[in-house]
């Protein structure tokens, strides 16, 4: 399988996902896009059409140590993205979302991403 075969078949799987979840201004949808070295994530209100919020692993300047125990590199990343994306968000006294896989299967950095917005105080 090439490449632009596996990106088509994430865009495919992404349109069946967008097809049911829908994001408010009081429930926003959580869209996740992980390349092979960064992962980013935003809050989006589809009512709208807007970002109210977004979280990347460039933002991220340390990750904790109960991370690094339970993860390999790239998922604690993901993880403290979650725990920044969830904060960011608390800001806005925003307490539930609406997670968007993006077309990737909910594992790895994706599931790692889901966790830590739950520790951070998310509902979805």
């Amino acid at each position: 399988m090439d490449i632009k075969e596996k990106r088509e078949k994430r865009k495919r799987r992404h349109i069946r996902v967008r097809a049911r979840v829908r994001g408010a201004s009081a429930k926003p949808r959580l869209c996740v896009f992980r390349s092979n070295k960064h992962i980013y994530i935003q809050a989006i209100d589809d009512t709208e059409g807007k970002v109210l919020v977004s979280a990347s692993d460039r933002e991220i300047k340390k990750v904790s140590s109960e991370a690094k125990k339970q993860f390999s590199p790239k998922v604690a990343i993901a993880f403290e993205v979650g725990k920044l994306i969830a904060q960011k968000l608390q800001k806005l006294n925003i307490s539930s979302a609406v997670f968007d896989r993006g077309g990737y299967k909910y594992h790895g950095r994706v599931k790692a991403v889901a966790e830590g917005a739950r520790i951070g105080g998310l509902k979805f």
